[in-house]
């Protein structure tokens, strides 16, 4: 179904967004806002702007990752090494409910646009800041992309097979758990403004985001000197729960930890005497033996395909599922039937895919109300919402402040 383009909307309408930051962790952070109906005006550089325009595929010159990362938003392009453009993002900020930032610290204050003053200056604004290390600490002055943010964070050491090398998630994972981090600290600051009035800084570091998700690996290792390891495709410490091999060359992955599903799933796979077994009737004894378990469901998974073993295991009640490619999804009736392959309608005529709203609020639901911004497309009328006139505009675009559509 096309999106069709319509006012901002949503339960965030109202709000003013000042977006600095550029590719992905400040940006996701900006977008879910946007989707929820905040006006954002993301500042770029003039030139290319956001390096993420010409990241991985590109159609018609701009990538269509940016197509999803800047959608709802408006562009200004403003060259903050300019003191007059400095001043215009001042101007901004003292109109703007939240500013949000991912340079490596020190770098707002360098352009003269030191967030504490900031605030001082419009006593309201909440800032968010990301970064690898955060803004304090003996890190803090060092570059950090999210993969590092992974690695020290605790992650990228289990995501392996045991005794291989540490591989990457598949996406920027850190980065955009610090988007999210983010976008909790904002609301809980806006809704804490609502009482005291004031606004305050918000200091997200990429390794932090990813840490506050490691579940129990630091009071594992705490209490008991454990240090968990990768694990493959298993889950540590609970059973059975693994991908497992199918007769097509595909996987099926199997969730039978609970107690009564893992009596279940051994039924389902003719295997009576594992699902009767006293010393299996939890997890606990389940995990001592957890390679004579898997090796049962392994052995029964290999003579059929993945359809075949989902069609078994869904009639048994039994979390189970495949692993999907992206053509799966873009092929699957459930991403469909809820709303998670939004068509939307590109400058040339032509559509794309693109994913979804989420979360899904039931009375003001997020939208697409506007595709990703070309550069600099809104600058003039940003300028004329601060009050400058047509001559300003026009001086500032000829001493190279600011950037207009060409």
């Amino acid at each position: 179904m096309e999106t069709k383009t319509t006012p901002a909307a949503g339960p965030l309408a109202g709000l003013k967004v000042v977006e600095m930051g550029q590719l992905i962790a400040g940006p996701f952070a900006a977008k879910t806002l946007a989707d929820f109906g905040a006006d954002v005006v993301k500042i770029e550089p003039p030139g290319a702007g956001d390096p993420l325009r010409s990241w991985r595929l590109l159609k018609n010159g701009t990538s269509v990752w940016w197509q999803v990362q800047s959608r709802n938003k408006r562009s200004v392009a403003l060259d903050l090494k300019n003191a007059e453009a400095q001043e215009i993002v001042r101007k901004l900020a003292a109109e703007a409910d939240v500013l949000i930032e991912n340079f490596r610290p020190g770098a707002l204050e360098g352009w003269n646009l030191d967030p504490q003053q900031l605030v001082e200056m419009n006593p309201r604004l909440v800032v968010l800041r990301i970064s690898g290390y955060g803004q304090t600490g003996p890190y803090r002055d060092r570059p950090g992309f999210g993969v590092v943010g992974e690695a020290m964070g605790g992650l990228r050491h289990l995501t392996a097979e045991p005794g291989r090398v540490p591989v990457r998630v598949g996406v920027s994972i850190g980065d955009t758990l610090a988007s999210l981090h983010g976008v909790i600290g904002i609301l809980m600051a806006l809704h804490e403004r609502q009482r005291s009035g004031q606004g305050q800084i918000i200091d997200v570091a990429l390794y932090e985001a990813v840490f506050n998700c490691m579940e129990s690996l630091l009071p594992e290792y705490s209490a008991f000197g454990a240090v968990r390891g990768p694990a493959g495709s298993a889950l540590p410490g609970i059973a059975p729960t693994n991908a497992y091999p199918c007769s097509d060359g595909g996987y099926a992955l199997v969730a039978g930890n609970g107690d009564s599903i893992y009596k279940r799933l051994m039924a389902a796979i003719g295997r009576e005497d594992l699902g009767n077994d006293p010393e299996l009737a939890n997890n606990a004894g389940r995990v001592k033996r957890v390679a004579e378990i898997d090796a049962a469901i392994g052995a029964w998974t290999k003579s059929r395909t993945v359809d075949e073993v989902l069609e078994v295991l869904d009639a048994a009640s039994v979390p189970a599922g495949r692993i999907y490619t992206v053509a799966d999804i873009a092929a699957d009736p459930h991403y469909a039937a809820r709303g998670m392959l939004q068509q939307i309608r590109l400058e040339d005529g032509d559509t794309l895919t693109v994913p979804g709203i989420v979360p899904k609020l039931s009375r003001t639901p997020g939208g697409q109300h506007r595709n990703a911004p070309r550069l600099g497309q809104d600058s003039e009328a940003v300028m004329r919402e601060l009050g400058l006139t047509g001559e300003q505009i026009a001086g500032l675009k000829s001493r190279g402040v600011i950037k207009g559509e060409q």
